[in-house]
């Protein structure tokens, strides 16, 4: 299945995702160290991300590969379900979603980026590794 860069997000999104990314979290703001210029596989990363009627944090449209960054409001259990039909609709549409939490990404930015590495590499077609 084709997806475009953006799964048809609507405009209002792109504004909303413009303020995120202004006012990033401390966990979203340590990744992005490690994600942006192509550090990882040589892969480009966009922040805050409009897919479809989401906001993905990072985005590799190369290889449909979204990453969340979750805090605790994620624990709760409405939240939960929420993220998990997300990632459903995402996955519908060819995106593969990983999750990490802020305190994963604060407390072992290096692990993180290794497991999204990981991930990087194992969804690259057998030609681009």
């Amino acid at each position: 299945m084709t997806v475009s860069l953006f799964a048809n997000a609507p405009p209002w999104l792109f504004r909303f995702a413009q303020t995120m990314r202004a006012n990033p979290t401390p966990a979203e703001s340590l990744l992005w160290l490690h994600l942006r210029n192509k550090q990882c596989c040589g892969l480009k990363f966009r922040r805050q991300h409009p897919l479809l009627y989401f906001i993905a944090d990072f985005y590799c449209h190369e290889i449909r590969l979204a990453v969340e960054i979750d805090g605790s409001i994620h624990q709760i259990e409405e939240q939960f379900e929420y993220d998990a039909n997300r990632t459903k609709e995402l996955e519908c549409f060819g995106i593969t979603v990983i999750r990490f939490t802020n305190e994963s990404v604060l407390s072992d930015v290096i692990k993180v980026v290794n497991s999204i590495s990981q991930t990087a590499q194992d969804l690259l077609l057998p030609s681009e590794k």
